[in-house]
Formats: structure tokens, C-alpha cells, sequence
């Protein structure tokens, strides 16, 4: 058997999440059926992680067998020829059978775009951020720091997944710009996240830039390793995966399917 790996990028709005799901149009289920119409067999499609209903992606990764006799298809090509459109294939890598999408990474990134501006609001981003208002930036700032590093995320870990341990390290957070003027980015690499760990993270990051929590709410919460206390689950439709690294130095954006993506001119901060 041959295993394929593939770097996805994909609008989540009209997706009920990535994980196959019975009568639901799903990432995984579009797939497993374009792989099919190539294959003329099901095909079971492995993914890095299990994004939400309207949660976007510009770097998942998945992986695939098939028999040796299709190692000439050129699976970039073929997928996008059969895929929607709001899916699409970066790359497509032939990968040993010890490569597992999900087991073997090591680090994984997400953004989220968050709307600053209460006077108007541009219509077309409204599947893409989250219109929260004017924030203290440098609250925020002072909260994100305390997510660095090493800690039991409990508190932040929204329940639904059968999990081992609930100990992650954050490696960077970090802001930058968004595509508008109103726009702002959180941009945050760690070793791995919790269910709607990220969204749990941006929600108390914006109560904190509301002037509705102090920065150190952020040190108690992790704390308190209770998720009754924290602040409410951010919105899905800010929250973007943008890439999985396998042995990658760094965290930050350096990943292939990232590169390829702004090669083609595919909005990297949605």
C-alpha cells in the first residue's frame, strides 16, 4: 500500500466540521468520496485534527492508503478536479507507511481574526471573524503571556473527547494585522489543543480586552483547572488551522502548505 499526504485548505462555513458525520456534509466525507471516484473503492481519510462546524483551515493535513497501482496519480491535480469549491488540495506528497497525519506531529498552528471596529462592518467578512469590538490591546497582551509555556489546560478544555492527559505547551501567541484596517489576528503554535481550546483561550482574551477580566484571570484560570469559571466559548468562524509541522524548525506560518498557499494567492488570514 502507498500512503498520501495532503495539506488542505478550506472555508468551513458551509462544512458541519471536518469528522464524518451520517446525512452531514462534512471536509472528510467530500474527501472520501472524491478519493473514491479515483479509486473506485472507499478509501478511509485520516486528518490532523477535528475542526468545527464553520472553523476554516489553510494547513490541514491528512493521510490516505491505496493500493501501489495508483503511486502515478497525480493526486493534487485529480483531487482538485473533483473537490467543491470551498476545498482544495496544496500539496500531495508521497509519505512512508510510519507517517501518521495526526500521531506524528508535533506542533500544530491556529489563527484568529477578531473585527475591532463598532461603527460598521464590512458584510463579505462576516464568515471570517469575529465582531467584537474595540479592545485594550495591551491587556491582551499581558493575558497572552501568561497562556506561554507548560500548563494543565483544563479550564480552557470544552468536554466531548476522550482524552489522556490535558497538559499542552503553548510555544508562541502572538498579533499581527488583518486583511482590513479593522482587522487584528491572534496567531497562537503549541505542542497540541484541547476541544475548542483556542476558541476558550480567544473568548477570555477579548473579556480581558473588554476591561471585563484583569490579564492574571488568565494565571487563576489555569489554576483552578475548572471550565465552569472561564469565560464563554469564542465564536467558530474566526478560527483558522494554518498548519501542522512534522520536524519543521519554528512555529509561525513556515510550513509548505502555508508557503504554497500564499504562492497562489490564497488569503492567509481568514
Amino acid at each position: 500500500m502507498q500512503r498520501i499526504k495532503l495539506t488542505l485548505a478550506y472555508d468551513g462555513t458551509n462544512f458541519c466540521g471536518w469528522q464524518l458525520q451520517p446525512r452531514l456534509r462534512t471536509v472528510q466525507g467530500v474527501l472520501e468520496k472524491a478519493i473514491a471516484r479515483v479509486t473506485k473503492t472507499p478509501v478511509r481519510v485520516h486528518g490532523s485534527g477535528r475542526t468545527d462546524s464553520g472553523v476554516h483551515a489553510l494547513g490541514q493535513v491528512a493521510h490516505f492508503d491505496v493500493d501501489e497501482s495508483f503511486v502515478a496519480v497525480k493526486w493534487q491535480r485529480a483531487l482538485n478536479s473533483l473537490l467543491p469549491d470551498d476545498v482544495t488540495v496544496l500539496e500531495a506528497i508521497s509519505v512512508s507507511p510510519d507517517f501518521h497525519c495526526r500521531y506524528s506531529a508535533i506542533r500544530k498552528t491556529y489563527t484568529y481574526t477578531l473585527w475591532l471596529e463598532n461603527s460598521f462592518f464590512l458584510p463579505w467578512r462576516r464568515h471570517y471573524v469575529w465582531k467584537c469590538g474595540p479592545l485594550d490591546l495591551v491587556a491582551l497582551d499581558q493575558g497572552m503571556e501568561y497562556f506561554l509555556g507548560e500548563h494543565d489546560f483544563s479550564s480552557f478544555q470544552n468536554t466531548g473527547t476522550l482524552i489522556k492527559t490535558t497538559v499542552r505547551t503553548i510555544h508562541e501567541f502572538k498579533r499581527y494585522p488583518g486583511q482590513t484596517e479593522q482587522e487584528m489576528v491572534l496567531e497562537v503554535c503549541g505542542s497540541g489543543f484541547l476541544k475548542q481550546m483556542v476558541r476558550n483561550m480567544v473568548g477570555c482574551l477579548v473579556r480581558i480586552g473588554r476591561g471585563k477580566a484583569q490579564p492574571e484571570t488568565v494565571r487563576s484560570l489555569l489554576q483552578m483547572k475548572d471550565r465552569t469559571l472561564a469565560p464563554a466559548t469564542a465564536p467558530a468562524q474566526g478560527l483558522c488551522m494554518a498548519g501542522v509541522y512534522y520536524g519543521e524548525t519554528g512555529c509561525g506560518g513556515t510550513d509548505t502548505g502555508r508557503k504554497q498557499a500564499q504562492d497562489s494567492g490564497i488569503n492567509t488570514e481568514v
